[in-house]
C-alpha cells in the first residue's frame, strides 16, 4: 500500500459526507490548510501517519519533525506541544490517526512476549519512517469504509494485525515494553493515570513512587526515560494545557485560571505559561486543546493506564 493510495482513501474519509464512515472505530483524519501556531495536546495512545505537509511535535527534551511517510507512535497519555509547519490550500496538511488499544496489545502477549524488543531505548513518543508491514493492513482497514458489514466482520481482525505489526516494527519498542503488566513502562503508565486524575493537587513524587511500587529515585529515572520529562514537569504541562483551554473559552481572568488549574500564584503561572507557549496568558486568547479521541487534561485515562 503506497502513500498516494492511503492519501486518496483519507481524503474520501474526510469528505463532506462523513455519516457513512461512523463505523470505523478509532480512526480519524486531521486536515489543515495553513501552518499553525503552537498548539497544546494531550495525546492518547495513537499511531499517526503523515501523508502531506509537515509538523513538529515535542515533549520534554524530545522534539521530532514529521514529513510525508513518517509515523509517530504514542504509547502513553502525553501532554505535548506541536506546530504544523507546512500546509496550504492547494496541498493541505493531512495526517491519519488511529487510536491504539493497549488491551489488544497485551492480548498478544503469549504470541510475542519472547520476541526481542524492537528498540531497547524506546520512549513513549517514537518517530520513524512508516513500515510497509503495518501500512498494508492499515490500507485494508480504510478500504472497508464503504461496507459496514465488512467493517463489522473483518475490521477487528485487521485492527489486531495492525497492532501486531506495530509491536514488531522498529517503531514499536515501547508498545512491546507495555506487554508486561509490572514492567517499568506499565508502572509509568499507572503513574500517569494518577497524575492526570488529580493534576490540580500538589504532587508528592515519593508517594506516587510508592503507589506504583518503585523507589523515588528509580521512579524519577524511569519516568523520564519513558516520557522524556519529569513527573513534576508532566503535571505542570497538564495544568498549562488545561489553562490554555480555559483561556480560549473566554470569561475567565488570568488569576481565576491560574487558581483553577492548581497554581497558588498567578505570577508563577504567567511565567510558566509564557515560557511554554511564547506569550503571556493575558495576550494568548487563541490557544486551544485538540485531543482526539479524548478531551483535554481532565479526560479520564483509558483502561491501559
Amino acid at each position: 500500500m503506497d502513500l498516494s493510495r492511503l492519501t486518496d482513501l483519507c481524503i474520501r474519509y474526510n469528505s463532506d459526507n462523513p455519516d457513512q464512515f461512523r463505523e470505523m472505530p478509532g480512526l480519524s483524519v486531521l486536515r489543515r490548510e495553513a501552518p499553525s501556531d503552537i498548539e497544546a495536546y494531550v495525546y492518547e495512545p495513537v499511531v499517526c501517519l503523515i501523508l502531506q505537509g509537515a509538523k513538529v511535535t515535542s515533549i520534554g527534551d524530545q522534539s521530532v519533525k514529521l514529513r510525508p511517510g513518517d509515523a509517530l507512535v504514542v504509547s502513553h497519555h502525553l501532554p505535548v506541544v506541536s506546530r504544523i509547519t507546512e500546509a496550504s490550500v492547494g496541498k493541505p496538511y493531512l495526517a491519519l490517526i488511529l487510536s491504539l488499544d493497549l488491551g489488544l496489545v497485551r492480548s498478544l502477549y503469549d504470541q510475542v512476549a519472547d520476541a526481542p524488543a524492537p528498540d531497547t531505548d524506546a520512549r513513549s513518543l517514537s518517530a520513524a519512517r512508516a513500515d510497509p508491514a503495518w501500512l498494508a493492513p492499515l490500507g485494508r482497514y480504510l478500504e472497508l469504509m464503504d461496507s459496514p458489514l465488512d467493517m463489522q466482520v473483518l475490521g477487528p481482525s485487521i485492527l489486531r494485525e495492525i497492532h501486531y505489526r506495530l509491536l514488531t516494527s522498529p517503531i514499536g519498542g515501547m508498545l512491546h515494553n507495555l506487554l508486561i503488566v509490572d514492567s517499568h513502562a506499565s508502572r509509568v503508565a499507572k503513574a500517569i493515570h494518577q497524575i492526570r486524575a488529580d493534576f490540580r493537587s500538589p504532587l508528592s513524587v515519593p508517594v506516587l513512587a510508592r503507589t506504583v511500587g518503585m523507589s523515588a529515585s528509580s521512579f524519577h529515572d524511569h519516568f523520564k526515560s519513558v516520557t522524556g520529562t519529569t513527573p513534576l514537569q508532566f503535571q505542570k504541562d497538564l495544568r498549562l494545557i488545561e489553562a490554555r483551554a480555559l483561556l480560549a473559552d473566554g470569561g475567565h481572568s488570568v488569576s481565576e485560571v491560574s487558581f483553577a488549574v492548581g497554581y497558588g500564584s498567578p505570577t508563577h503561572f504567567s511565567r510558566d505559561y509564557s515560557r511554554k507557549f511564547g506569550l503571556p496568558p493575558s495576550r494568548d486568547a487563541t490557544g486551544f486543546v485538540f485531543d482526539a479521541p479524548a478531551s483535554a487534561a481532565t479526560a479520564p485515562a483509558a483502561t491501559d493506564a
